[in-house]
């Protein structure tokens, strides 16, 4: 891959519907942290800790994959550390090109030092916007309700994420252990939040088959689905989404590293894409798999033959199947289109 093209990469505007806040804090930081809140970290330099926070590829499991977020979760109990984290994240996409996101995180593992599901998504939300203000890139959040928590409980996040519809807060999630809690669990929950008006994404057919695709799509109302590597086992399903437009928030080296997929050259992004359906390209965690969108972009490419032309398709498409509302998400199209027509990555 030559320097142009490397250039390129790095600086095309992308966009980014796929990332967690709590997989996404950075080394130095979490040894910040750790220090104010008194806890103990297994090293302090920040060298030595990026084994306990980063999954390489010989990452055995989903299970092994989830265990890195364990102490980034310990630093993350304050008003000031959510802020904090959620500021450097927008900071860190920023330095990336990335110029709109959507930050996903699940308020109920926040609360041990009593912070309740509004304040915790406050506090966030101050941070983005801070963010956004200073550096540009356009930030909106998803709000996380997880599969091994109660049905009552996840209906309490969904009442408390309406609050904040059209204040930085575009849609919820559906994330967690997917093999033991399927999706229709939870069908009340997404039943409400549909019925508030809040867009529906949900993590499926990454560590289970495509029944939970298609159960997240047909009943919890998902126009989008995290994931969905299992998708190719159901060929009648992948027509579906094809037809319907449903657009996958792919994640490669996460998909790898929880062993969704064996290898990088087993990854079904490049088949799904040549098929017509609406494929993005995502992170997953910034820190926890030790990545960026450049650097997706450049793996994909070496890998699967994808040209720039073909990535600022898909950022295109993510943009599209953006919760952003719709002012903001013309003025974005308008601007992405413009930014590759002017590096040749459209025609004119």
């Amino acid at each position: 891959m030559g320097a142009a093209i490397m250039n390129i990469l790095k600086l095309m505007p992308k966009a980014e519907l796929h990332i967690h806040l709590d997989g996404s804090v950075r080394p130095d930081t979490i040894i910040s942290l750790a220090k104010e809140e008194g806890l103990m970290l297994p090293v302090i330099d920040p060298n030595e800790l990026r084994p306990y926070l980063h999954a390489s590829e010989q990452c055995s499991s989903l299970t092994e994959y989830l265990s890195k977020f364990q102490l980034p979760l310990q630093c993350l109990q304050s008003a000031e550390s959510l802020r904090r984290v959620a500021y450097e994240l927008v900071e860190d996409a920023h330095r990336d090109h990335v110029k709109y996101m959507e930050i996903r995180f699940a308020p109920l593992l926040h609360m041990e030092k009593g912070l309740t599901v509004e304040e915790i998504i406050s506090h966030v939300l101050a941070g983005t916007d801070e963010a956004e203000r200073k550096l540009g890139t356009t930030t909106r959040l998803i709000i996380i309700c997880l599969r091994s928590h109660p049905v009552n409980k996840n209906l309490k996040v969904v009442h408390a994420a309406s609050a904040f519809i059209g204040k930085g807060v575009v849609g919820m999630d559906l994330a967690g252990d997917e093999v033991s809690y399927p999706p229709e669990i939870h069908r009340k929950v997404f039943e409400q939040a549909h019925d508030y008006g809040l867009p529906i994404t949900i993590h499926a057919g990454e560590a289970a088959d495509a029944n939970n695709i298609d159960e997240s799509i047909r009943h919890l109302h998902a126009a989008r689905i995290g994931h969905g590597v299992r998708l190719q086992d159901d060929a009648a399903l992948m027509q579906w989404v094809k037809d319907h437009h449903i657009v996958l928030e792919m994640c490669p080296s996460s998909n790898v590293q929880t062993k969704a997929v064996e290898s990088w050259s087993d990854h079904p992004i490049k088949e799904y894409f040549d098929q017509g359906i609406r494929v993005t390209v995502n992170t997953d965690n910034l820190t926890v798999s030790g990545t960026t969108l450049t650097k997706e972009y450049e793996r994909l490419m070496e890998i699967h033959d994808f040209s720039t032309a073909q990535f600022a398709e898909m950022n295109l498409y993510a943009l599209q199947a953006s919760f952003l509302e719709n002012p903001e998400k013309l003025r974005l199209l308008n601007y992405f289109r413009e930014e590759y027509e002017t590096m040749g990555l459209l025609p004119k």
